[in-house]
């Protein structure tokens, strides 16, 4: 597997790439994609082939210009208030962490959008990805690049480590700046719901386009509903702030703090000698010293995919507050978890 320094030089030979029908792990904002061209199917199926994806579980679609939804969306099935809230929509928050549900065309293959007739749609905001697509196809599937299930890559070497020799060509971005996937909101029918939570959160999404309903209806119409995902490779279990910093101390866990306070509670409690009192020490980590969930949603799959590599078992994770991106920290860690309780 060839990994390239993301540049002009090497975009473009990526992009070649892509029109040959090849598949190429790309960085955007959220998590590193594995990206071919939306409309051929031979790769499309290969996508599912290296990801070991389900075929009935739908992949984004990603583009680089608001044109380029004439050849995605049959703009005829959506009500008056759909293409308002789609026009709002498309203002407020592309380029960015949003993906869109929307009524699809029908030369969009079925293969990408797991048969349903309706595609997810997303205008990524990294420099780097929307140059690929443009200079590609214009329009690119592109799941996040891991075994389906598994933990989101947040840095080429995540993709390396994953994926090895199953993909044509990796560019390397650096460090993804948001961390977790995008929002996936339907706009499909009469009223908006959030399907995946993600990195726009609900309530930004609702100043411009009143309440919106969460979760979906029980079938699955769109990436990320399945119950188990995102997963490491070991035993994860999920805190509370109260249960988490009262929880005995084990050798052979690994731990996974919120913010510092937790972290020190944790230590006073099990009276923790000095050598053990910062994170980095022993098998506690924390995804942001000050509670700020910007940082520690940038941070999450980074630290998970450290920890799945270490020597521990279990994992013991705090749940973020339930507030703005907290909400998509909580829903990946559930997710990844093996139950509520050790």
């Amino acid at each position: 597997m060839t990994c390239l320094e993301l540049n002009e030089k090497n975009i473009l030979a990526a992009a070649a790439e892509i029109r040959a029908g090849k598949l190429v792990a790309f960085p955007t904002e959220t998590v590193y994609g594995l990206g071919c061209d939306a409309f051929n199917t031979s790769a499309l199926a290969r996508v599912f082939e290296v990801k070991r994806r389900p075929r009935f579980d739908p992949l984004i679609i990603h583009i680089a210009a608001l044109a380029t939804l004439e050849r995605l969306v049959d703009f005829s099935r959506l009500t008056e208030d759909g293409k308002h809230r789609l026009s709002v929509l498309c203002r407020a928050f592309w380029p960015g962490p949003l993906t869109l549900v929307l009524p699809k065309q029908a030369a969009v293959p079925d293969l990408a959008t797991g048969g349903l007739e309706t595609a997810a749609i997303r205008f990524p905001s990294h420099d780097g990805a929307l140059r690929l697509i443009r200079e590609s196809t214009g329009a690119l599937a592109a799941p996040s690049a891991n075994p389906f299930g598994y933990l989101s890559p947040t840095r080429a070497r995540h993709v390396l480590e994953q994926l090895d020799g199953a993909v044509d060509l990796v560019l390397d971005g650096g460090p993804s700046d948001i961390g977790v996937e995008s929002t996936v909101l339907d706009i499909s029918g009469a009223a908006p719901r959030i399907l995946r939570p993600g990195g726009v959160p609900r309530e930004t999404i609702e100043a411009f386009t009143g309440p919106v309903a969460a979760g979906g209806d029980g079938e699955i119409s769109s990436p990320g509903q399945l119950r188990s995902h995102y997963a490491p490779s070991k035993a994860l279990y999920l805190h509370t702030a109260v249960e988490i910093r009262r929880l005995p101390f084990s050798a052979d866990a690994a731990y996974l703090f919120f913010d510092r306070p937790s972290f020190e509670a944790f230590a006073e409690n099990n009276k923790l000698s000095a050598g053990f009192r910062e994170p980095g020490c022993g098998y506690f980590f924390v995804l942001s010293d000050t509670g700020n969930l910007v940082e520690a949603a940038a941070r999450l799959f980074d630290l998970l995919h450290k920890i799945d590599a270490l020597p521990a078992e279990p994992i013991h994770a705090e749940r973020a507050p339930a507030t703005g991106l907290g909400v998509a920290i909580n829903d990946r860690l559930s997710r990844a978890g093996t139950d509520e309780r050790p």
